[in-house]
This record gives C-alpha cells, sequence and structure tokens, in this order.
C-alpha cells in the first residue's frame, strides 16, 4: 500500500497555486493537471461514482459496508496553493526524528524554534518540510492525502463498519471561490467536514463573518503650483481615509475573537487612487457595525471634499458557520471523539479567517473543520509531521464507524 508520506510527497510535484487575476473555474488551469490525476487515482484505489466536472471539482463515494440505517458523511479538502508563495518545483525533505534544533533548509535558509517554537511540539516526529525557496503545500495536499488514505485503509479494514461516505477536492479555496460552484445536492450529505486545518487537535466550527470593501477616490490634478482652491489630492485623501478607522482594530493588534479592518492596498496618484480593505469578526453584530463606519468614513470623506470624490464597493465574503452547525452539535462531539480515540487531544478554537465550510454550511452543508497537521502555511518554512498527517487519517476513520454505533 502506497503510505500516506508518499502519497502526500506525490501531490507535491504538481503546481496548483490558484490566482486572483483568474477569470474562470479553477482560475489556474494547471489545477486541472492534479484534478485529472487525483481523478485516476481515485479510481484506481477504488473508489465508485468518480467524477470530475468541467471546472475541476472532483466527487467521489465509497459504498457502505453495513445495511444500518448510517447518515451520508462527507470530507473536502482543496487542491489549490495559496498565491502568496511559490508552489512550483517543490523540493520537500523529510527530517527524521527532530531533535528540537535549527533546520538548515537551504543555505542561509534556517527554520529555528527561536522565530517558530511550534517546532518544539514536534520533537521526535517526523517532519516533511521545504528547501527554503516554495511553500510545501501542505495547505491542503495533507488534507487531501489524509482522506484518500483514510478511504483505502477502510477498504482495507472491512471489520471497520461503515456508512455511505462522500468526499470531494475543490479548486480556488485560497482565493475564496472554493465552494462558489461546489454542488451539495450532487454531493448529497447530510454534514461533511473539511479537511483544512493547521496543527493537530484543532477542531473549528466558527469563523469570522466577512466583507470586502474598496473606495475608489476620484480627485482633481492641478499644476502643483497653481492648486491652492482646485487641486484634489486622491493620494492623499487616502491616507486620510485609512486614518480615521481605529488604529488598534488591525490584524497586527487583534487576536482571539477581536475583529479587524485590515487595509490590503492603496493604489494610484493624486487623479486617482484606491483604496481595499478586508473587514472580518465573529460576532454578526459588530460586523454590521464595522459595515456601517466604512459607509461613515466614506460620508465623511465626501461630505469634506465633495460628493462623488469617495464611491463605496462593499461585498459580504461569507458568514460565521457557527449558526449553521450549533443545531448540530453532535457532529462537534462525535469529532471530539474521534480525535481522542486517535490519540489527539481536541482543541476547539474559533478560526481568523474562513473555510469552504463556512460557505457550504450557508448553502445547507453543516461542514466544521478538522485539522490536516501542515504548520506555517502560504510560505517557505512551512512543515508538516508525518505524525500528524496519521492521526488526521485515523480521526477520518473514527467518525466514520461512529455512525455505526
Amino acid at each position: 500500500m502506497v503510505t500516506i508520506t508518499e502519497r502526500f510527497l506525490n501531490y507535491t510535484k504538481f503546481d496548483t497555486q490558484s490566482s486572483e487575476e483568474g477569470t474562470g473555474c479553477p482560475s489556474t488551469q494547471k489545477q486541472l493537471v492534479f484534478a485529472e490525476y487525483l481523478k485516476n487515482e481515485l479510481v484506481a484505489e477504488g473508489l465508485q461514482k468518480v467524477e470530475m466536472d468541467a471546472n475541476g471539482y472532483i466527487y467521489a463515494t465509497l459504498p457502505a459496508n453495513t445495511d444500518a440505517e448510517v447518515p451520508v458523511v462527507g470530507f473536502i479538502a482543496h487542491m489549490d496553493t495559496s498565491p502568496d508563495c511559490s508552489g512550483a518545483d517543490i523540493h520537500p525533505r523529510i527530517i527524521r526524528n527532530y531533535d528540537g534544533k535549527d533546520i538548515t533548509l537551504s543555505e542561509g535558509i534556517v527554520s529555528s524554534p527561536a522565530k517558530f517554537p511550534e517546532l518544539l511540539n514536534h520533537i521526535g516526529e517526523d517532519l516533511i518540510v521545504t528547501d527554503g525557496h516554495t511553500l510545501l503545500g501542505a495547505d491542503d495536499k495533507a488534507g487531501i492525502a489524509e482522506i484518500v488514505q483514510a478511504m483505502v485503509y477502510l477498504q482495507q479494514h472491512p471489520e471497520v463498519k461503515h456508512g455511505k461516505i462522500r468526499i470531494a477536492f475543490n479548486p480556488d479555496e485560497e482565493i475564496g471561490m472554493g465552494a462558489h460552484l461546489f454542488d451539495v445536492g450532487k454531493f448529497g450529505c447530510e454534514f461533511a467536514y473539511t479537511i483544512d486545518g493547521s496543527e493537530v487537535g484543532e477542531l473549528e466550527f466558527e469563523n469570522f463573518n466577512a466583507a470586502s470593501a474598496k473606495i475608489h477616490l476620484n480627485g482633481c490634478s492641478v499644476h502643483p503650483g497653481y492648486a491652492k482652491g482646485k487641486m484634489v489630492n486622491a493620494g492623499r485623501i487616502a491616507t486620510e481615509l485609512v486614518q480615521m478607522l481605529p488604529q488598534d482594530e488591525t490584524p497586527e493588534t487583534t487576536e482571539g475573537y477581536e475583529g479587524f479592518f485590515h487595509l490590503t492596498s492603496i493604489q494610484g496618484g493624486c487623479e486617482k487612487a484606491d483604496v481595499s480593505f478586508i473587514i472580518r469578526d465573529h460576532n454578526r453584530l459588530k460586523f454590521e457595525q464595522r459595515k456601517e463606519r466604512m459607509e461613515e468614513v466614506v460620508a465623511v470623506i465626501n461630505a469634506k471634499y465633495g460628493d462623488g470624490v469617495a464611491v463605496l464597493d462593499m461585498n459580504d465574503q461569507y458568514y460565521n458557520m457557527r449558526e449553521k452547525v450549533e443545531p448540530m452539535m453532535y457532529i462537534i462531539d462525535m469529532a471530539k471523539q474521534a480525535m481522542e480515540q486517535a490519540g489527539v487531544t481536541p482543541r476547539i478554537q474559533a478560526i481568523r479567517g474562513g473555510t469552504d465550510g463556512a460557505q457550504l454550511s450557508f448553502k445547507g452543508l453543516p461542514c466544521p473543520n478538522i485539522f490536516a497537521g501542515g504548520i506555517n502555511f502560504h510560505g517557505p518554512y512551512e512543515f508538516v509531521p508525518v505524525q500528524s498527517m496519521e492521526k488526521a487519517m485515523m480521526t477520518i476513520v473514527n467518525i466514520c464507524q461512529a455512525l455505526t454505533k
């Protein structure tokens, strides 16, 4: 049998980086190359009803091996890697029996516990690391490997009884589009889990409410020597607008359940400028208040400089899945028990971000998030312990078995 390590390393050979500049789905055609590979692998591993649609979404079934009435459960992971760091020509390496010391990834590039203390939580384990020039792709190819390996395990251990299981792999999660074309009806599950968390033990059913806000600023460019009373400097107004928002409510000043306004870009000059933010809060009321604050800031700018100087384009992106999961808290309790059976201490926490599961929950598929084991996602210091992947795989197996009891 292919080991989970071998399976994951095979997946890292594929560059599946998504792109916010893409105009179709998937946002990059190279994701379809990996999708085709996965489709063929699932067929070879004995999965049934394996299909890939035109957008690269893959669905497959492991039939029940019991006649008992069992809810259909799903497991989901995403194929793309982050646009934040190159995912091409990845050169992974396994550090056996990690000793807690600095790891030289390449000459002059060191992953050190002094900077990444989470390394010390994995002394004695086998760490898969990068060469320091690309990300690793454990987000979320580790999740894919764990789901596939769990399906193989269940087929090889018929004594482990389970109902019908559905699995799905989707593109473009990293750019917030992964759930948009996900066919919940076709998937046909009562609930599901994304295997897309980080550190071993993470179990998440709360996430941010999220919105994007882009302010288009229209200035008036005049020769600076004769500009008094005439010039409207869009670039300067952009900096003024940023300062009007709470300076202690940014990502670098908040944690836990604290929300924020995050400035993502300022572009332009005197004539035209664009300011982009993302708005986040776990509390729905506070989230709505943050959007109102953004509207108020734009109104102040227009009152000061003239109507139409600032034009706000604000859109909700996703909502906190908690309200959709809470009526079915037994799926959280079941995941906790499955982790404990796998030798994992569950750590329930709120995501300071979002997952495909958040959007899927609002499409009628309650979908909390379980750890995949990778750490330091989206950068060259990313790593994943082999033992964490194995525990995630067994957590999936244990969930499937628990539904028959």
